[in-house]
């Protein structure tokens, strides 16, 4: 049972609401952690702000999913890992690929150095050296990509967190921890 109650989509107003009707549009439902996050509106925002942004990357739907799980695997977030690996299947990558990720590992040696560089931004709380960044780099991967991994590890901790804080009850097909 979550810490926290989770909102109601129907007692909400203002930009929460507005945020949530968003999230239904897009999902169909309104996923569990929305629903707890909505509390707080600033909150609410910024997290489905950064989805959007993101969704726009360079990176891609697949990849960004693929970044999404190897970081939830690493912190034992079986919520995101179980919403991403599903979104991630919905964006077309195999459930192999989805398990691969889960340790950082991938068939392509370039989403390989990448899913490697974003769990070494979480191990290493961010302190990358100059070397990490130009193993990246010399695989083909431009700064604008790098810095967007980096936004994509932050965004997934943020909602690792959130999960794991308030015990956020997985509403999503669950997927066992690697």
């Amino acid at each position: 049972m979550s810490h926290i109650p989770l909102v109601d989509p129907a007692t909400v107003s203002g930009t929460a609401k507005e945020h949530l009707d968003q999230i239904q549009a897009t999902f169909g439902t309104v996923p569990a952690m929305f629903r707890a996050v909505a509390h707080s509106p600033a909150t609410l925002a910024s997290m489905w702000g950064a989805f959007g942004a993101f969704g726009a990357g360079t990176l891609g739907p697949a990849l960004s999913e693929q970044i999404a799980v190897a970081v939830a695997n690493h912190n034992s977030c079986k919520y995101c890992l179980a919403a991403h690996t599903a979104l991630g299947r919905k964006a077309g990558v195999t459930r192999e690929a989805m398990a691969a990720a889960q340790t950082g590992t991938s068939t392509d040696p370039r989403d390989a150095a990448l899913l490697a560089f974003a769990l070494k931004l979480v191990d290493r709380r961010g302190q990358v050296t100059a070397e990490d960044l130009r193993t990246v780099r010399d695989i083909g991967w431009n700064d604008e990509q790098v810095v967007e991994v980096i936004g994509q590890v932050a965004l997934n901790l943020f909602t690792n967190y959130v999960n794991l804080a308030l015990d956020v009850p997985v509403d999503f097909p669950d997927v066992p921890l690697r």
